[in-house]
């Protein structure tokens, strides 16, 4: 049974890989992996999910005594106990049992009729561009992290998704050729 929003378990994640965490780290890293393009989220997202894991019990915070620098003393988080064993649980569960699809893309297949082909031909190339320019941007980010050098757990946040679209492309450009071939036979 999932336990963790995405957004949680991506926020436990960081806070024990790095723990503590201020919430500058948490947004650092955020940005390096990318993970605002794979969980679409943003700054208040992290700190209403900071606040939820703080409620569940999963981390506890600690403001440091003496402040470095201008503004207030950042607030560390750390992972507890029974944050990490909830982590370790959806860890397993995601791993085994997650789907990696767009259902909204398989409602539009499922009604491809309602269109004709030709407009379906035109969005599906417009699909392909698109995915041309998200697996470019993920390879540049991937490549300015140090790409092979990485860490598996970190590389994996890349190749994935770079993987998934390769076979995406594979699928829609067979698609694109299949309803050309049934707009000729029609002609």
């Amino acid at each position: 049974m999932k336990q963790l929003s995405n957004v949680e378990f991506m926020l436990l994640q960081i806070i024990a890989e790095t723990n503590p965490a201020s919430g500058y780290d948490i947004n650092k890293l955020i940005d390096q992996r990318g993970y605002r393009e794979w969980a679409n989220i943003g700054t208040t997202s992290i700190y209403a999910g900071l606040k939820k894991l703080n409620n569940k019990g999963f981390i506890e915070t600690e403001v440091p005594g003496e402040k470095s620098g201008k503004g207030p003393a950042p607030i560390r988080f750390f992972i507890t106990e029974v944050g990490m064993t909830a982590l370790r649980n959806e860890i397993i569960l995601v791993l085994s049992s997650a789907r990696e699809r767009d259902n909204r893309f398989d409602l539009g297949l499922a009604a491809l009729p309602f269109v004709g082909k030709e407009a379906a031909i035109e969005a599906l190339w417009k699909r392909l561009d698109y995915l041309e320019k998200a697996s470019k941007s993920i390879k540049q980010k991937y490549e300015s992290q140090g790409s092979a050098q990485l860490p598996l757990h970190v590389r994996v946040l890349f190749l994935h998704p770079i993987h998934l679209i390769e076979g995406e492309q594979v699928f829609v450009s067979k698609m694109i050729s299949e309803l050309m071939e049934e707009t000729r036979k029609h002609v």
